[in-house]
């Protein structure tokens, strides 16, 4: 059985789990802001594109953490999955910007 004091399994629990539960937090806003609004400064398809790429993260994401939880929390993730995943919610929250800035005006 494996010793839950290796500071590397104290590494994820630490940073990990709060990562994946911020991805989820802001894949869940962008989710319900595609969902719900109509964004003028984009056509339906980017739109649509855009809201096919959140839920399609979102299932990468909850796989992910029921690995992690399955494993309890000792088993990390590759850069190669997060990366995509920091960019999508990067693109969503310059979305989401501009959507409030277009409301503002």
């Amino acid at each position: 059985m494996p010793d839950s004091n290796v500071p590397g399994t104290e590494l994820l629990k630490t940073v990990l789990e709060p990562l994946l539960e911020d991805f989820q937090h802001w894949f869940t806003r962008s989710r319900h802001l595609l969902e719900t609004e109509e964004l003028s400064f984009m056509s339906h398809q980017k739109q649509s594109d855009l809201l096919l790429r959140v839920k399609q993260a979102q299932d990468e994401l909850n796989t992910a953490k029921m690995l992690f939880n399955a494993t309890d929390k000792q088993v990390g993730i590759e850069m190669a999955t997060l990366m995509p995943w920091h960019e999508l919610v990067t693109e969503c929250w310059n979305v989401a910007m501009r959507f409030r800035q277009g409301r503002e005006v």
